[in-house]
């Protein structure tokens, strides 16, 4: 099965193409603020470098946060109209969820401990998720790192901002679009493709113009 799997939820952008378990070709950049202009390069050049027409897809998996707003808007956003373009589903995944599976992948003794993803949710604050044999059994949720109060083993970004408050971090720091097709090729539930922000948005809309006295 051929998936186009990308993630905007996190600092970075990451775009793969997969068939099956195999990585036919993947990208990813760092760069927090630019991921509406590298989302769509990204996925071109995949496509190019796997050899895959957009219309030989047999699905689109997509990390759906937890994340900034605007970041995370760009990635659901463009796969619910890829899928829609080209007729195939589109699987949502919990951005954490990939991370702690690419973590167990690339670390198997995590799979044998409790373990915290943590990633950046600005204000001071983490996105977390607490993994018990590679299963998520608490979070998502957003809170500020002391509170957390966590002493196990951790991953992500997360604890790389805070280390007064979270051990050093192993396994990947960020999403990596092959661990989210991975999430999907496994068979593993999904989730819409709808974002998954945990709380408002920094920009609030206008209440209406305002009174001006002549």
């Amino acid at each position: 099965m051929l998936v186009l799997a990308f993630d905007t939820a996190t600092p970075a952008v990451t775009v793969a193409v997969c068939d099956g378990p195999r990585v036919l070709a993947e990208w990813s950049t760092i760069d927090a603020r630019r991921h509406g202009e590298l989302l769509a390069p990204g996925i071109e050049r995949v496509l190019a470098e796997a050899a895959v027409r957009p219309m030989d897809l047999a699905a689109i998996a997509v990390g759906v946060g937890p994340g900034p707003y605007t970041s995370l808007r760009v990635g659901v956003v463009t796969a619910r109209t890829l899928g829609a373009v080209l007729g195939v589903p589109v699987h949502g995944v919990c951005t954490l969820d990939a991370i702690a599976l690419d973590a167990v992948t690339l670390e198997p003794d995590l799979a044998d401990v409790t373990f915290l993803v943590a990633t950046d949710a600005r204000r001071r604050e983490v996105y977390w998720a607490r993994y018990a044999a590679g299963t998520r059994v608490d979070g998502p949720a957003v809170d500020r790192p002391a509170d957390l109060r966590w002493t196990g083993a951790v991953v992500g970004y997360g604890a790389t901002l805070h280390p007064g408050h979270l051990p050093v971090p192993r396994g990947p720091e960020h999403a990596r679009a092959a661990a989210v097709a991975a999430y999907v090729v496994a068979g593993r539930r999904t989730l819409d493709a709808v974002p998954l922000y945990l709380r408002r948005p920094d920009a609030t809309p206008s209440s209406g113009p305002r009174r001006v006295l002549a």
